[in-house]
């Protein structure tokens, strides 16, 4: 097993993106959570319970967002690199398109799902749906019935971690992962950003800028970064 750190009390799994893929194809075979917190994510396990609950009950948590890299080397904690969910997901369709795994698109608007599916011709999706839905029973009924061995849950955060929590037992056996706007990406409705944006680790601004809406979510930075440095002089008051 890998060894875990903390960052504000999120446990984090240290692995490198390869490791990522080949524990997650392990915990294919007997079904698990995957999360992918940066520091937006972190805040909300701070500021609601039921969150950190979520996350941190989790079988594989990965530092998304170079904000949790830089927090990691502040508090001297051993993680090696992040481990994006969009390029973990990549890894994955790639890995069950090659193992002949079965998997299921839930999320997005109407349509997304669909045409993310059409854009995977080596992937053997399995089934659809979007993230409009009220209740989930008839959603959980269409995921058993189409049988998937990894479910991509697309709903935005908190509320997919919170979907896998409060379904986890209803789909036993299943690979759940939550990926954010990962099945906008692959449908071609939101473009990532330049591969250089990305090595420097400012997609997240390059995002902002692309989609306003997502401004709000920066100011959520500087009180991350506020409670790091507040952790690390109290560790280092504490010896």
């Amino acid at each position: 097993m890998n060894a875990r750190c903390d960052i504000l009390g999120v446990p984090f799994d240290a692995v490198t993106p390869e490791e990522a893929v080949r524990k997650a194809l392990t915990l294919m075979e007997t079904g698990g959570v995957v999360v992918t917190p940066n520091p937006e994510i972190v805040w909300g396990c701070r500021t609601d319970p039921a969150v950190m609950e979520a996350v941190a009950s989790a079988d594989l948590i990965l530092a998304d967002g170079i904000g949790i890299i830089k927090a990691a080397k502040k508090l001297r904690r051993e993680l090696p690199c992040r481990v994006t969910g969009a390029d973990w997901f990549s890894a994955m369709l790639a890995a069950c398109a090659e193992n002949g795994k079965r998997v299921f698109f839930l999320g997005g608007k109407p349509g997304v799902a669909e045409k993310a599916a059409e854009n995977c011709p080596n992937v053997n999706v399995c089934g659809t749906h979007d993230g409009y839905f009220k209740g989930d029973t008839l959603v959980l009924q269409l995921i058993k019935d189409a049988k998937p061995d990894f479910l991509a849950v697309c709903l935005g955060t908190p509320k997919q971690e919170l979907w896998m929590k409060r379904n986890r037992e209803a789909l036993s056996g299943i690979l759940m992962a939550g990926l954010g706007g990962s099945l906008d990406v692959l449908a071609g409705t939101v473009k990532r950003a330049p591969k250089w944006i990305q090595t420097i680790g400012m997609e997240w601004l390059y995002r902002a800028l692309r989609q306003p809406s997502r401004i709000k979510r920066l100011f959520v930075i500087p009180k991350f970064q506020r409670a790091v440095r507040k952790q690390k002089k109290q560790e280092k008051k504490h010896g």
